[in-house]
Parts: C-alpha cells; sequence; structure tokens
C-alpha cells in the first residue's frame, strides 16, 4: 500500500507540472490525436476478497482518430483495494490452523486497446462513449504478522466508458473526467481460504485531456 501512495503522489506531482508547462500548447496533442492522464477512484462491485473504495489508482489513454468523430487508441491503468479482516482462526488443512488478523489487497493492471466516439470535436464541450478491451494482471495478497500470501494471476478485461473533455482556452490542456465499469476474467483459488472468481468495478477518473 506505501508503494501505491508513493506512485501514486509522484504521478499527481507530474501531472502538475504536465499541466503548467503544456499550458502554451495546442488543446489537443495534433488535430487528429487525443490523450488523457487521469487519477482513479475505484469501487469494486463484487470483489469480497478486497471491497473497500479506493482512490489509489492512476489512468493514461491515448490515441488518433481514423474519422471525424471515431478514433482507436492504447491504454494502462491501476487499481489498489483493500479489506481489513479481524482475527479469526483459519483452517489452514485438516491438521492445521492460523489464528491471526489480516490485510487484505487486490492490485489491478489493465491494459489494452480503445475505441471511442466523440460529440462535437473542436467545441469546448467534447462529450464521448468508449470502450476498451485488454488484459488484466492482479495480484491478491493477504498479510498477516509477518507473512503474505499472494497468488498472481492474468484475465480477459472489458470496460464500457463514458466521459467529457472540455476545453475552456484555445490553447492549452483541458479536463477530462468519465464514469466506467469494468469486468476481468481474473480467478484466484485457494489463497488461504479465499477463492475469487471474475472481479467486478466502477468508478471515476478525473484528470487532465490533451
Amino acid at each position: 500500500m506505501k508503494t501505491i501512495k508513493y506512485i501514486s503522489t509522484r504521478v499527481l506531482a507530474v501531472m502538475a507540472v504536465a499541466l503548467v508547462c503544456a499550458l502554451p500548447a495546442k488543446a489537443q496533442l495534433s488535430d487528429n490525436g487525443f490523450a488523457s492522464v487521469d487519477w482513479k477512484f475505484n469501487i469494486p462491485l463484487s470483489n469480497d476478497f478486497a471491497n473497500k473504495a479506493s482512490g489509489w489508482g492512476m489512468n493514461f489513454e491515448g490515441g488518433y482518430f481514423v474519422t471525424e468523430n471515431v478514433g482507436i487508441g492504447l491504454f494502462l491503468n491501476y487499481s489498489s483495494n483493500h479489506k481489513y479482516v479481524a482475527k479469526q482462526v483459519l483452517p489452514i488443512s485438516p491438521t492445521e490452523s492460523l489464528c491471526t488478523d489480516q490485510q487484505h489487497t487486490i492490485f489491478q493492471l489493465p491494459f489494452g486497446a480503445s475505441v471511442r466516439y466523440q460529440f462535437n470535436r473542436g467545441g469546448v464541450w467534447q462529450p464521448y462513449v468508449s470502450a476498451k478491451l485488454g488484459a488484466s494482471y492482479a495480484k491478491f495478497s493477504s498479510d498477516y504478522n509477518v507473512f503474505e500470501s499472494r497468488d498472481k494471476t492474468w484475465g480477459f478485461y472489458a470496460s464500457p466508458e463514458i466521459g467529457l473533455n472540455v476545453f475552456p482556452w484555445s490553447y492549452g490542456p483541458g479536463l477530462h473526467v468519465a464514469l466506467y465499469y469494468n469486468y476481468a476474467t481474473n480467478k484466484c483459488k485457494d489463497l488461504l481460504i479465499y477463492d475469487q472468481s471474475g472481479l467486478n468495478n466502477f468508478g471515476f477518473t478525473l484528470g487532465v485531456a490533451f
């Protein structure tokens, strides 16, 4: 968790510097390019292993418009959700048990391709709808005492999204905000006494559009 906090703090600092430095630049990367760097707030829907909403996440996306309104691109984002489990007795095997409290974490790192339809290109308010497909890396971990049990998995990732870019100046970056839902097929099996099949999340991103 300290590592994710450190990374998020540094990335947010870089975003702030990029925003200031980019003010003289054009509102978008090129006439046909788009990009965004966002803070991500992730809310698990059925991820009982670690089900607390969390703002430890970032989103990165960029692409190119192949028609007037249709753009294709690449994305990468990450999120980290947690759950504290009070002390309990865990039956590890028929002859062994463990009495401890735990800190559960699900770290998700999806990446892949995106396609979007953007309305009102060139205007101040530019709403869009998009779909993202790709791969998802997920790490399930339980920390107890000085030990950690973990399971690292890969799955398929899909995410519909609605968003809005706002460019209030003729030159300079704009504001990006989006709502998303995502599903990944990652499975966690036999981590202590826990199983998790599939990951469902929704949330929002807020950041800088170029």
